[in-house]
């Protein structure tokens, strides 16, 4: 009967059809495939020539792909247009998120992702192990900036009148006995942490916490963005440090550089 349920899902199946071959066009086009033929899409999709043909146009005229004499066919300006819309998309969080289970997995700790506001730092993103630590950096979470791994590389790199207007304005206060709290001491400590390129802390924030954190930077070489690793202090003795700074310092590596290709 015209119109009835089964005709309508045909004629779906049928627009979809050809939504997919479209597609299939799309994803032959490859590293090692740049440019493909009217006689290679038709053997890919089984159809006649002519059919792919009216395919290919198709796309052409949409700007996907544009026509490359004498040997085929070429990705075109859309796809571009597309591309740089997906990347643009992308947020800090998006982006680091698959890098920060990675490296949760690899050390078998928690993961944070934090940034900083002024005088204070925000924790964005958090991916736990199977054995989660309570932390004082939850997930939007807001915290001062002179206690932890995380808060220290943050301000390490800020320019140093920014570094002074912290500071002053922050009053850095103490949350444990392993608190920076003096002024003196912290600007020390801020120059050691960048010459080193990670910072560690102990119990600085949360008693027998330690962390591990190191710098994410846009494609412009600023420090955006935190990455590190949370951990019961017993966890991870003094001889693991290194193995676990080294982790840290590839994860905010990875996430910089997929920084950089989104503002490409």
């Amino acid at each position: 009967m015209p119109g009835s349920k089964a005709e309508r899902a045909s004629g779906y199946r049928e627009r979809n059809s050809t939504a997919d071959r479209a597609l299939d066009i799309l994803l032959l086009f490859g590293d090692s495939r740049l440019v493909v033929g009217g006689q290679e899409v038709a053997d890919h999709l089984g159809v006649a020539r002519s059919t792919a043909y009216r395919y290919l146009q198709s796309l052409a005229s949409s700007g996907f792909i544009e026509e490359q004499r004498p040997a085929g066919y070429r990705l075109g300006p859309r796809v571009f247009e597309l591309a740089r819309l997906a990347r643009k998309g992308l947020g800090l969080s998006e982006v680091s998120r698959p890098v920060m289970r990675a490296l949760a997995d690899r050390v078998g700790e928690a993961a944070l992702l934090t940034r900083r506001t002024g005088a204070t730092v925000v924790c964005l993103e958090r991916e736990e192990t199977d054995h989660p630590v309570r932390l004082s950096y939850e997930r939007g979470h807001v915290l001062p900036i002179n206690a932890g791994a995380s808060a220290l590389v943050l301000l390490a790199w800020a320019p140093e009148q920014e570094i002074e207007e912290v500071i002053a304005r922050s009053g850095l206060p103490r949350f444990t006995g392993a608190t920076v709290t003096d002024a003196g001491v912290l600007r020390e400590r801020l120059a050691a942490i960048r010459a080193r390129g990670t910072a560690v802390s102990r119990g600085e924030l949360d008693e027998d916490v330690l962390g591990v954190a190191a710098p994410i930077r846009d494609a412009g070489g600023d420090v955006v963005a935190a990455v590190s690793v949370a951990a019961l202090s017993h966890r991870v003795p003094e001889e693991r440090v290194p193995e676990v700074e080294t982790a840290v310092e590839e994860a905010a590596a990875e996430i910089s550089e997929r920084l950089r290709v989104i503002d490409a």
